[in-house]
């Protein structure tokens, strides 16, 4: 399968401006701390390049058509502090090995697509920052786990979205309002975190639970189940509940909060899970 790319505060016045605005005199001390970034540069002065570095990625490689089994292939990649995992994956395919495949789109940690197993954790390669890992030593990136591998850093994440599609994402509701169905700023905030998923399946594929047992929803579908079971406006609720309440629903959650951890946009997965089961004991309140 090819890959998809596979390529002071504003407004604020200082007390200089606000002396000159009233024809006064500026003050003649300087913070000696903000001296240093805000002075012009001098005629002739030199501005300090940023220098890159040497470092080390070793990416786990498969090729179906030609590897029995993954193999770790090396990489030395000129890199700077702030780039992130995403450009020494794309250094490599475009001046190394055109042969990598992986996934990316916006490059900008919205559409998720990019989403791959860094040092052993799970991450989006492009909010990855190289300053934040230790370059001393070599960064492991690979596939995620417990989808089935196709090439390099790509899975097949059918499975997913068929989990995701079971819990019926989509608002139902019978009414039809001639404008909009009213809702208070309380009622939407009961469920504003887990509108934030992306589905990048970082969190469903952290989960030491969906590596083992494949039947289990995950914790991505749950999330978006929790997202329309605690909108006020939504009438299948207990259709969604129902769905859950399944041997291989929420009650396979051993709450290891690795899938809160892994999720880049920061929702409190384990949390919004917890609130589901909840729901099927005591009912929803909205």
């Amino acid at each position: 399968m090819a890959a998809t790319q596979v390529t002071g505060t504003p407004g604020e016045e200082t007390a200089a401006q606000a002396a000159q605005t009233e024809g006064g005199t500026a003050p003649a001390e300087v913070d000696s701390a903000q001296e240093g970034h805000d002075r012009p540069l001098e005629a002739g002065e030199a501005v300090e390049e940023p220098q890159s570095f040497p470092v080390t990625v070793i990416v786990r490689r498969y090729d179906p058509e030609v590897d029995d089994e993954p193999r770790w292939v090396d990489y030395d990649v000129q890199m700077f502090a702030t780039e992130r995992i995403l450009d020494a994956l794309h250094r490599i395919k475009w001046e190394q090995d055109p042969s990598l495949a992986f996934r990316r789109s916006c490059a900008h940690g919205v559409c998720g697509s990019d989403a791959m197993r860094i040092n052993g954790k799970n991450r989006l390669a492009c909010k990855a920052l190289v300053k934040d890992f230790d370059t001393s030593k070599p960064i492991y990136v690979e596939a995620i786990k417990g989808l089935p591998l196709e090439k390099d850093l790509i899975v097949n994440m059918e499975p997913f979205f068929d989990s995701f599609r079971e819990i019926q994402p989509f608002l139902q509701a019978s009414s039809k309002p001639e404008k909009e169905r009213h809702q208070t700023i309380a009622q939407r905030e009961r469920f504003d975190d887990t509108t934030k998923c992306i589905l990048c399946a970082a969190c469903t594929t952290s989960c030491p639970v969906f590596w083992t047992d494949g039947q289990y929803f995950g914790p991505a579908a749950i999330v978006n189940a929790h997202r329309f079971i605690f909108d006020s406006r939504d009438e299948a609720s207990q259709v969604r509940l129902d769905i859950l309440n399944d041997r291989e629903g929420v009650w396979r959650c051993r709450t290891t909060f690795n899938c809160t951890d892994a999720c880049p946009r920061g929702i409190q997965v384990t949390k919004a899970i917890a609130e589901v089961k909840q729901a099927m004991m005591t009912g929803v309140k909205l």
